[in-house]
């Protein structure tokens, strides 16, 4: 494909006196209606401007009112949250001797990681204390078996993972998982 290298210079139309030519007639007449519409272009974009104007502080005034109303929900939410105490569902309630949240977290951070690590075992197996109490001494033994199998399983997973992950800088990671799993 060839291109031209030579610039094509614009042409400026000739104005011919009107009446010599029906051309120059139609050129003149497109000319005025240009000259018509340049004028009210004006008028036009600042019809453009004011409605543009109108629409933003509409937009404005309706984002505002949003935000106010999301910052009243926060503060109806934290007032509600300082005024009560909220109490444990009433079938948590029976397992603790509190039956508050706050009293819940207490007791769950006053255990030792051993004691939390026992009760999520016990939990998995759908048991609690109170009822592995209650079995047979054969029964408890079974239990016993097998919470120190799956502890050590759990110990040897997190082993697992720390000798996978020790050169890499994950492996503080690894333990905190560990030790949040307890």
């Amino acid at each position: 494909m060839l291109v031209s290298a030579n610039k094509q210079s614009l042409m400026t139309p000739i104005l011919k006196k009107p009446g010599e030519d029906p051309t120059a007639e139609a050129a003149a007449g497109l000319q005025s209606v240009m000259l018509q519409r340049q004028g009210n272009v004006q008028p036009l974009s600042a019809q453009v401007q004011n409605s543009a104007t109108q629409n933003a502080t509409r937009q404005v005034s309706e984002a505002s009112k949003i935000s106010d109303n999301v910052d009243e929900a926060f503060a109806k939410t934290r007032v509600g949250l300082q005024l009560t105490n909220a109490p444990l569902p009433t079938d948590a309630q029976g397992k603790l001797s509190g039956g508050t949240a706050t009293d819940a977290f207490k007791e769950y951070m006053s255990k030792t990681p051993e004691e939390r690590m026992q009760d999520a075992i016990l939990e998995e197996m759908g048991l609690t204390k109170e009822e592995v109490s209650q079995m047979s001494p054969e029964q408890q033994q079974a239990v016993a078996k097998e919470m120190a199998e799956r502890m050590q399983d759990k110990v040897k997973l997190a082993q697992a993972e720390k000798e996978n992950g020790g050169s890499e800088k994950g492996s503080p990671q690894v333990v905190d998982k560990f030790l949040a799993s307890l």
